[in-house]
């Protein structure tokens, strides 16, 4: 049950954007510049980023709905998506993405457990500064939404059919409407 009054007909993080507009606008634009605007990573990669740290962060609602997106927008699918939430290490992704996971994954912890040694692992594997920070972004402003969801308990759905349709619309309509 959630802690505020919101409507229940509005799942995770789309109910406290409807309580509080003022508040949606600048949040859904973040994710919008950092998930679909210019990058020399793909939307889907981006996407998995945010899907891992919130799969580590047990936020259900958002790792759902960006688990699904990345499904949507990744080559490989939810095979790789479900393998990435799995362990990094084995996921079948390129080398330079599970550098910048390890990176995220380390950022969900603290900050301060980004190292010197993950930042050298990552660039050996071609990563760029824009990628580094995005993807340093992206997991903190992860941590962000999912204690938003979280923390005032937001409704996440049982039935995984929810999040396909949410990752069906994220992927084709991105965050602004």
């Amino acid at each position: 049950m959630p802690h505020i009054p919101l409507d229940p007909q509005l799942p995770g993080i789309r109910s406290l954007m409807a309580f509080r507009p003022e508040t949606a606008v600048p949040l859904n634009h973040l994710a919008q510049t950092l998930l679909r605007g210019p990058s020399s990573l793909p939307v889907g990669e981006r996407e998995l980023i945010a899907a891992v740290v919130s799969n580590g962060n047990e936020c259900r609602f958002c790792h759902g709905s960006h688990a699904a997106a990345a499904a949507e927008t990744l080559d490989g699918g939810r095979e790789v998506v479900d393998a990435a939430c799995a362990g990094v290490d084995d996921a079948p992704v390129g080398e330079k993405l599970k550098a910048l996971l390890r990176i995220a994954l380390a950022v969900r912890e603290t900050g301060r457990a980004v190292t010197s040694e993950l930042i050298a692992a990552a660039r050996a594997e071609g990563a760029t500064d824009v990628e580094l920070h995005d993807t340093v972004l992206i997991a903190a402003a992860f941590c962000m939404y999912n204690r938003y969801v979280d923390g005032l308990a937001t409704i996440a759905p049982e039935d995984p059919a929810a999040y396909d349709q949410m990752g069906k619309v994220l992927a084709t309509e991105g965050y602004v409407r």
